[in-house]
């Protein structure tokens, strides 16, 4: 008999244990992970016939950003974060909002230490219009209230020149949004 309330007392126990973790609110990761992956697969915008992809990963303190950007004129182009994972207006690609800048601060270059988290730069097509991008990046996040999931990346029609307030770079002829990749081992 003793044999048996041990028995369901320890169902009980178990039984309970189970139920209160499945109600603990999970946390989410506050530091990320060595080589935690997003990607955007770019699509053009109106008839640019843009495409490609770019990756972001996590190395160290710092986001590894590459990627390849096919269509381009050749030259320099605005290549930025912008606040909304909305791709619905293809014609234009204005529904991705501004560039992403949850600190309020000025436009600026990738190495300076005012900008919006979203500025990277410029990314330069070669005479095959093609671009390619491996860089690394201080400010962007994967987590927190400045995180880059779920946001866009565009790429526009001009060099950006980092002048105020978003760097005239023209039109956006491409954008994609960011979202998770699987971590490569």
């Amino acid at each position: 008999m003793r044999l048996r309330i041990l028995c369901m007392l320890s169902v009980a126990v178990v039984l309970v244990g189970q139920s209160v973790q499945a109600q603990a609110p999970r946390r989410a990761r506050a530091l990320p992970e060595e080589g935690e992956r997003a990607i955007a697969v770019l699509h053009g915008i109106g008839k640019s016939g843009v495409t490609g992809y770019v990756i972001f990963q996590q190395v160290g303190n710092r986001i590894r950003v590459t990627g390849k950007i096919q269509g381009l004129a050749p030259g320099k182009h605005g290549f930025h974060i912008h606040q909304f994972g909305d791709l619905t207006d293809v014609a234009k690609g204005e529904s991705a909002g501004g560039h992403w800048n949850p600190e309020s601060m000025p436009h600026g270059a990738p190495d300076t230490k005012e900008r919006h988290v979203g500025d990277l730069g410029n990314v330069e097509a070669n005479a095959e219009k093609t671009a390619t991008i491996d860089q690394y990046d201080r400010m962007l996040k994967f987590r927190g209230h400045d995180s880059i999931i779920g946001r866009s990346v565009v790429v526009h029609e001009k060099p950006d020149t980092f002048v105020q307030p978003t760097g005239a770079a023209g039109g956006r002829v491409a954008f994609g949004v960011i979202g998770w990749a699987k971590i490569e081992k």
